[in-house]
């Protein structure tokens, strides 16, 4: 993730004047913590099953031999523990918070596992719950997390802002349902992680279809899907569509989710997996021409900022040279993408 979807403009003329004001929202795991990849659940509306794929995204990773985590950040819904059948709260030692273990290992955290009672009602304000999960990021001890997975509440507010902001998110899944409403729901979540430079895993659909068990027959209760016109319009990978099952809706009122067999769990993790291997591309490093402070920015990304855009972060000069691999220092005009660039060169 770059680093400018962290920071916030003081003003629209500090910004018109290519003078910015950047506040670094970013928080640092536990210092015992080991979290590897970050993976955001979200949804642009509420009720399309999340929580679920949040839970099978988890649950298809630890069959796969990794470590699996989940961190529910939906406080004023979290149903991840009833899922898991966890009973168990959460506890503490003299270094910090520790989350729950599931039967097969997955480690949960979630603020039902902190109430005295399940049904005990959450009313807190946005800012309070968007506090509360930067705690579970920074708080609590995730050891040796491969994947970790955020269930995000619904819509794009108070927490999905924080989370982007302060946790290291790697990529998110939008889940959708097969309403003709999908396309608007989809958008939103897409400009939403586009704005903050979130890559997209792609797409699961929820309540897909329903297969007869006595014919095989599908049938869609919601209507036609168009989840796969609207993914290729976003240029949005199709990761997997999950059929309306009484046993899945079985396995979690009864929190054995983890005893759950489909097909459907090997998808998910196939295209999980290709997110791990993905080659990371090499950082910029430029040199400031006033001050001599040499740094580094990551490539710029669709509606990102590129490197000669960023000021110096040591005298805020935006006067700089790229260093190339072989270490030589590079100039140019610029101007080779859409706008143009005083002075010198992105070079990406």
């Amino acid at each position: 993730m770059s680093e400018d979807c962290k920071s916030s403009n003081t003003s629209s003329s500090d910004c018109s004047k290519g003078q910015e004001q950047n506040f670094d929202f970013s928080a640092q795991p536990h210092e015992l913590s080991s979290i590897k990849k970050v993976i955001g659940v979200v949804s642009g509306k509420g009720g399309v099953g999340k929580s679920l794929v949040t839970s099978l995204l988890a649950i298809a990773m630890q069959r796969k031999g990794y470590n699996a985590a989940i961190l529910d950040a939906d406080v004023t819904g979290p149903s991840i523990p009833k899922t898991f059948g966890l009973k168990e709260k959460a506890g503490a030692n003299e270094f910090g918070m520790l989350p729950v273990k599931s039967k097969t290992g997955i480690d949960v955290m979630s603020v039902n596992l902190l109430l005295e009672n399940d049904t005990d009602p959450v009313i807190w304000r946005g800012p309070i719950i968007a506090s509360a999960v930067k705690q579970f990021w920074t708080d609590v001890i995730w050891s040796d997390v491969d994947y970790m997975f955020i269930d995000m509440p619904p819509g794009t507010g108070d927490v999905p802002l924080t989370v982007f902001q302060s946790i290291p998110v790697d990529g998110i899944v939008i889940v959708t349902s097969p309403q003709e409403l999908v396309s608007m729901i989809v958008a939103k979540a897409v400009k939403m992680a586009e704005t903050m430079h979130i890559p997209i895993i792609g797409l699961v659909e929820n309540m897909s279809y329903f297969e007869c068990p006595g014919c095989d027959r599908k049938y869609n209760i919601f209507g036609d899907s168009h989840v796969t016109e609207i993914a290729q319009k976003h240029h949005i990978d199709m990761i997997a569509k999950i059929p309306i099952d009484p046993k899945i809706a079985e396995a979690c009122d009864n929190g054995a989710l983890e005893a759950f067999e489909g097909s459907l769990l090997e998808n998910i993790a196939a295209a999980l997996e290709k997110v791990n291997a993905k080659p990371k591309t090499k950082n910029r490093r430029f040199e400031c021409e006033d001050c001599g402070h040499i740094w580094e920015v990551e490539p710029c990304t669709a509606g990102g900022k590129h490197g000669y855009e960023i000021p110096c972060p040591q005298c805020g000069s935006m006067k700089k040279i790229k260093i190339g691999d072989d270490g030589q220092r590079h100039t140019c005009g610029g101007g080779h993408h859409e706008h143009g660039h005083e002075g010198g060169c992105c070079c990406h």
